[in-house]
């Protein structure tokens, strides 16, 4: 279903900025421990994401809900940001029509689906603009239930809606995705007569595609919801290693052979800018999740023995072909600080041929009689061989089609990956102090009680010189 290639990561490949399997030996023991490490976790249940593809109980009452929801409305709106709304979206592009919101309601296979992931103002006026309130549904992702740009973003639809359809059936138009029992979202869902969906306390929100958080959006679009986790399912159980094989095993496990080389790249040979790189429409998006993935997980300032590390690689997207046009340049000829993950898919559920025309220019002749997956797929392998020739390391994720299945295991894969790596560096790989650092300043600015503090620091802060302030 997944093949990982790692060839081209390889010292014996690409020469010196590559990993030697010397190098992947002598991280042996450190792998067994991390490896260790994570199945302790999820034997002490503190990483819920393990458990995510088991629940059949919520499979069955989000399908159950979302046929509901199918009856009633035309349109879903997920209210949610980063990793409330990065899921769903990846979902959706992958296993849906490319133009899915613009069928007619006989050939979509559920109701339209918007994700503004973003408080951009006319972003949102646009989406409110354009959709029939009478006919929209909105779901409220938080887990805090306390996260400013969802709470302002469902403050204004909630006022739109009560304009539409009165204060007495407002509440039918919402529900809520949160923790069981904290935050705000949570107390105030009786008042407003919101249904509720759980998130579960041990799932972190960039970890949550396979849990409420994507899977309803999911399922009224028509994706089969027990499929996707039925693929990340598959793929945990393959991951699972006997210890006393050792490095037999590591090289049989793709996530924790994975985590190796990237943390090698990195710590060893300063590759510390991860590009994915999709030959897949349908899987752009998926490098937009992992970016968040990756990113929030492993850019620690400290390590858990409290030294400075500054860890992390810095995860870029790239897209296939277009940035052929635009990047590749850049990757084959810039600065020896990258690795590319090319993610492809085998084959396409659609192929077009190219027609045969002027046979006597040479420019258009030879195109003839091919299809657009064959120059797809040439363009990709050439892309690969080039970076590799420059001693470029580069490696390959490769699913033979895009389907619920491939796109679960998918999922599952980067995150297990992601978990194995964070032991390597040996840090939190599940908070995330930064981002709470910033929000705290916004909670000040905008004058909620218990953040002025922050305001007063905030504004006890440098200005700019209008000197060094330049305008046209």
């Amino acid at each position: 279903m997944i093949r990982y290639d790692f060839n081209n990561l390889r010292a014996e490949r690409i020469g010196e900025h590559g990993v030697s399997d010397q190098e992947i030996k002598a991280l042996e023991p450190r792998l067994r421990q991390a490896f260790e490490n994570v199945r302790k976790m999820r034997q002490e249940k503190q990483l819920g994401f393990f458990d995510l593809p088991y629940d059949t109980a919520l499979a069955d009452e989000i399908t159950k809900l979302a046929a509901d929801l199918k009856r009633k409305f035309e349109n879903f709106v997920v209210i949610g940001i980063g990793g409330s709304a990065l899921g769903n979206i990846a979902i959706q592009s992958a296993l849906n029509h490319p133009e899915y919101n613009l069928l007619p309601n006989g050939k979509r296979r559920g109701l339209r689906l918007f994700v503004p992931d973003n408080i951009d103002p006319d972003r949102l006026h646009g989406v409110l603009d354009l959709l029939d309130l009478n006919k929209t549904v909105f779901n409220v992702i938080t887990k805090s239930g306390n996260t400013a740009e969802s709470i302002s973003t469902y403050l204004i639809a909630r006022e739109r809606v009560i304009k539409t359809v009165g204060i007495e059936k407002h509440g039918e138009h919402f529900i809520f995705t949160t923790d069981a029992s904290k935050g705000e979202l949570r107390k105030i869902a009786p008042r407003e007569n919101a249904r509720c969906l759980t998130i579960p306390a041990t799932v972190g929100g960039r970890f949550s595609v396979l849990s409420s958080v994507g899977l309803l959006s999911a399922a009224v679009t028509g994706v089969n919801i027990r499929a996707l986790l039925d693929g990340a399912k598959k793929v945990d159980q393959g991951q699972r290693m006997d210890q006393a094989a050792g490095l037999v095993e590591i090289w049989k496990n793709p996530a924790l052979l994975g985590a190796a080389y990237h943390y090698l790249l990195d710590v060893k040979k300063k590759k510390n800018v991860h590009i994915m790189c999709s030959y897949s429409h349908r899987l752009r998006d998926v490098a937009d999740w992992f970016r968040q993935l990756w990113a929030e997980s492993l850019g620690k300032r400290v390590n858990r023995k409290g030294q400075v590390v500054h860890a992390g690689q810095t995860p870029e997207k790239s897209v296939g072909v277009t940035d052929q046009h635009s990047q590749v340049q850049l990757y084959v000829e810039g600065p020896f600080d990258k690795v590319i993950t090319f993610l492809s898919v085998s084959q396409f559920d659609h192929d077009i041929t190219i027609p045969q025309a002027f046979d006597d220019v040479e420019g258009f002749a030879y195109l003839g009689g091919k299809t657009l997956g064959d120059l797809f797929h040439y363009e990709e392998r050439a892309t690969e061989l080039v970076v590799t020739q420059t001693g470029r390391p580069n490696c390959a994720i490769r699913i033979s089609k895009v389907d619920e299945e491939a796109l679960g295991g998918l999922f599952f894969l980067l995150e297990l990956q992601t978990a194995y790596i964070g032991e390597l560096y040996d840090i939190n790989t599940y908070d995330q102090p930064g981002v709470e650092q910033g929000k705290n300043f916004a909670y000040g600015l905008l004058g909620r009680k218990g953040y002025e503090e922050r305001k007063r620091e905030f504004e006890a802060a440098a200005r700019p010189d209008p000197r060094f302030v330049v305008s046209t």
